[in-house]
């Protein structure tokens, strides 16, 4: 399962941040800290996959972003590895080649994309279309 998901730049500000399990504040800005510190003092060498506390990190770097998930010990990395890759291609076809302030202007359109990937912790869609689907119908809206 899914505990947490991440996009933090290289200067570690967080630029999304969702929680499937209840974290008080205080402990989410500091559990965000430690987490983004293992991410970015880590090599290109070095593997994606990180045990840190009762749970692993899995992450994958793009251009100036970080993408970091904490899941439990069931859940498999590599399922993992490839929903990240998953989600910044959906991202890059809304966006058409995606930045970091894409991001930070439609914060809400970003939260819309992973919460159609990401369902209280599991991962239940896949398909680039039916992800996107939800927001051409928003963006048809908008318009008219």
């Amino acid at each position: 399962m899914i505990k947490f998901f991440l996009m933090v730049n290289k200067q570690g500000q967080t630029r999304l941040s969702r929680y499937y399990e209840h974290v008080d504040i205080h402990k989410r800005t500091m559990l965000e800290a430690e987490v983004i510190k293992n991410c970015l003092s880590r090599s290109k060498d070095q593997c994606s996959f990180i045990e840190y506390m009762d749970f692993k990190l899995v992450y994958r770097q793009y251009a100036a972003l970080f993408v970091v998930v904490g899941i439990n010990e069931t859940e498999n990395e590599m399922a993992v590895y490839e929903l990240i890759h998953n989600f910044v291609e959906v991202l890059d076809k809304y966006f058409s080649r995606v930045s970091e302030l894409d991001i930070m202007f439609n914060l809400d359109r970003v939260h819309i994309i992973l919460d159609e990937m990401v369902l209280n912790g599991c991962i239940v869609e896949t398909n680039r279309n039916r992800i996107l689907a939800p927001l051409f119908v928003l963006d048809k809206v908008a318009e008219s």
